[in-house]
């Protein structure tokens, strides 16, 4: 590409951040945009971690040669999102920017914008946001406005499964432009901080790593567990996110087996250990748009079990287990016969990393995207 592009990204929480999958993919772009010779900035959020202040980053300027600037932000259920991408969208209109690149459909709401005044608008569409469980009606609305305003305005629509492309067209008749995430070859780690504060060793525990939402199928999963005749753990990893209720009922729900473990909140070396040495990686979701988390513990060659759902489906092809979707009986006989069925396990290990590494490619993802800012 000859030009040298002026881009600014918003509608995620912050980078460098793993608080969810939107803040992976920011990263990932915006890092690499800028190795290619281009100019990014990302407006982040101010306020706190979503999961706790006790994992805030330090505040800096930039990262990796990726501008940052944060925005007001009304750090409260609901209100987060909606002001700082209002502000973001404001900033990044009156800024000397080629292209403004919104991520999500509640951030959204506000590309009009930057549209009025000549910048070339993209919208990357995570998932169908709308229809998360955590929001209320009000906020829901204004995610599902978002959508429409996208729709009606950006240049290029992004989704990230087959499923949603097939959304926006049966919907509303606009054609999107399928761009799937990618993932990193990761260095597997052996076990120290995962047995010196859980006590867990290799091959020990299935594990759950995501943000602790009523749609991940949390729920199913700790039912269907409880009824499993095993010695292994169940580990679930993440923290809240606007869900300090929910987290607390999953705990609640989880008395009586003290083979079940909460984490919290991991990162750094503690999440790159419990992907390394799983027995088994689950991800029991209602709803997704492409599931980073499933892509990473694939690529740590673990063998995965699933719900049917097209965008975990659409993934993982015949290299991994699916359950149908929301059966909490269907789960807990696959769970069963996982932990019964080592060789069947080792062999689904065996494939998943080459096979998740070699069809999703980061470097893909920018030359694609960079491709459709010059359009």
């Amino acid at each position: 590409m000859k030009n040298k592009l002026n881009i600014a990204m918003l509608g995620h929480k912050r980078i460098p951040s793993r608080e969810g999958g939107i803040e992976i993919v920011v990263e990932e772009l915006s890092t690499r945009m800028v190795e290619a010779g281009h100019f990014v900035t990302c407006y982040n959020r101010s306020g706190h971690h979503v999961s706790g202040k006790e994992f805030d980053g330090g505040s800096c300027k930039e990262y990796k040669g990726v501008k940052l600037k944060c925005v007001f932000t009304i750090n409260r259920k609901g209100f987060a999102a909606m002001t700082s991408s209002f502000f973001g969208a404001i900033c990044a209109t009156f800024g000397k920017y080629d292209v403004v690149h919104f991520h999500a459909e509640g951030s959204c709401a506000m590309l009009w914008l930057p549209k009025l005044f000549g910048k070339r608008c993209i919208a990357t569409i995570h998932g169908i946001d709308w229809q998360r469980a955590k929001w209320g009606v009000f906020a829901s609305k204004y995610i599902k406005f978002g959508e429409k305003i996208a729709t009606k305005y950006a240049d290029e629509i992004i989704v990230l499964s087959e499923g949603v492309q097939k959304y926006f067209m049966n919907t509303y008749g606009r054609k999107t432009v399928f761009i799937p995430n990618g993932v990193n070859r990761p260095i597997l780690r052996s076990p120290q901080q995962m047995k010196e504060k859980f006590g867990l060793d290799k091959d020990e525990y299935i594990l759950f790593l995501g943000r602790l939402v009523p749609e991940k199928g949390i729920t199913y999963l700790i039912e269907a567990f409880k009824e499993v005749k095993t010695e292994k753990k169940l580990v679930i990893a993440g923290g809240s996110s606007d869900t300090d209720a929910f987290s607390q009922e999953l705990k609640k729900l989880a008395q009586g087996d003290d083979r079940i473990v909460f984490t919290g909140f991991v990162q750094g070396q503690m999440l790159e250990e419990l992907y390394s040495n799983a027995y088994l990686y689950t991800l029991p979701s209602d709803l997704e748009g492409m599931p980073l988390s499933l892509l990473e513990a694939m690529s740590y060659g673990n063998c995965c079990l699933t719900s049917d759902i097209a965008e975990c489906a659409e993934v993982v092809e015949d290299k991994a287990l699916l359950f149908k979707k929301s059966d909490v009986l269907d789960l807990k006989e696959k769970l069963q016969n996982a932990c019964d069925n080592t060789d069947a396990v080792k062999k689904l290990k065996n494939g998943a990393s080459d096979f998740i590494c070699s069809k999703y490619n980061w470097d893909d993802v920018v030359e694609q995207t960079l491709l459709l800012y010059e359009k």
